[in-house]
């Protein structure tokens, strides 16, 4: 415990105490990063009504707990696509990590590593994807937006093989970029010395300000294919032997469409509230998502998980584990790679506890039962 001098502040010298959960890292970031990286990071589309209710999906669920379970041994082990995790929370992917550290992607994929977890790497990343997995012993996947350059989105996929990444993650709720006001405002864009690495060999590299806009809307709209259709997954899993898992699907008839396309894996996610907002919060289409899918593929779900009972809630209706997003930028903008260690130290001792006081051992045992 820091030790606090008689005026209420600690004694020069010492670090103040450290945050106790994932939503007090929040603040400590915003104190850090300059107004447009910190809006850029936090906003959602237009009203952010489903930036919020995706949070409060999770508040409206409510565990009934089994007792005297013998709960005294308890793993959280498991994996997704024959990637190890000691916890089931993989890190979602997010653009732009250069704007929150310097290390930007790598000190979240070393992070990653430390916590025995997998890294999904954004195509916007301000590290090419060489490097960053290369950085430490984390399994990466790799997140892919569709260019209407399709020689250049099939050099990304070749890279990405050729890297080391274990999967492709298509992201297919991004046909346009939903309006987010904050970035609109701020005139969004990237700061000189930092590029959408990952694209700067095909000369997409740059996303400078535009006079009315936000920087990055125009540069999705000049080059992210808005045509994207069930025949674009086809054409991807044929130029490449990794397994493809959908992310962006929120109904039961897409998931089975997405498998009849042969996806490895399901990712049931709004982007975080970024994109149309009044969409169905994540948690609240989960398990109708797990009951098209039916066990044949991996379900995970992104969007709003800040607690460990929230980790729980989203097991017990049907996913095999959930993606991490905004706290790993609000500890990598606050304290760099130690903070993103720490988000994911601080939810997988949350987890735990949830195991333990629902009367679960093993995430074999986190069943619907559980959740009124």
């Amino acid at each position: 415990m820091t030790e606090i001098s008689p005026t209420g502040s600690p004694p020069p010298g010492n670090p103040p105490e450290l945050p106790i959960n994932l939503l007090e890292y929040q603040p400590l970031a915003a104190r850090r990063l300059s107004k447009m990286a910190y809006d850029y990071y936090a906003s959602g589309a237009t009203d952010e009504l489903t930036l919020r209710d995706n949070r409060a999906a999770f508040a409206r669920r409510k565990i009934r707990f089994r007792v005297l379970a013998g709960v005294g041994q308890r793993s959280s082990r498991g994996e997704v696509l024959g990637a190890p995790f000691e916890f089931p929370v993989l890190i979602a992917p997010m653009a732009f990590q250069g704007l929150a550290d310097a290390d930007a992607e790598l000190a979240t994929a070393r992070a990653a590593g430390a916590a025995g977890t997998v890294m999904i790497l954004s195509t916007l990343s301000n590290v090419a994807l060489e490097e960053v997995v290369a950085a430490g012993p984390a399994p990466v996947w790799f997140q892919l937006y569709v260019y209407k350059d399709r020689e250049a989105t099939a050099a990304l996929v070749r890279r990405a093989e050729a890297a080391g990444c274990q999967a492709l993650v298509l992201t297919v709720d991004a046909p346009l970029l939903g309006r987010r006001e904050r970035d609109v405002r701020n005139r969004f864009h990237l700061p000189d010395g930092l590029q959408a690495k990952n694209l700067h060999a095909a000369g997409y590299g740059q996303l400078a300000p535009v006079a009315s806009d936000s920087g990055l809307a125009a540069y999705v709209g000049s080059l992210l294919d808005p045509n994207l259709s069930w025949e674009d997954l086809t054409w991807l899993r044929s130029i490449t032997k990794l397994p493809v898992l959908v992310k962006g699907v929120v109904r039961g008839d897409d998931a089975e469409r997405a498998l009849s396309a042969g996806a490895a894996g399901i990712v049931v996610s709004n982007h975080g509230g970024r994109q149309l907002d009044t969409s169905v919060a994540t948690l609240d289409c989960l398990e109708e998502v797990a009951s098209a899918v039916a066990g044949q593929v991996p379900v995970l779900l992104d969007g709003g998980v800040r607690r460990g009972t929230d980790v729980l809630k989203a097991l017990a209706l049907g996913a095999q584990a959930v993606l991490l997003g905004r706290p790993i930028l609000w500890g990598l903008g606050s304290r760099g790679q130690a903070g993103v260690e720490h988000v994911l130290e601080l939810l997988k001792a949350e987890f735990d506890q949830a195991l333990a006081l629902s009367g679960c051992s093993s995430l074999a045992e986190v069943t619907r039962d559980l959740i009124a």
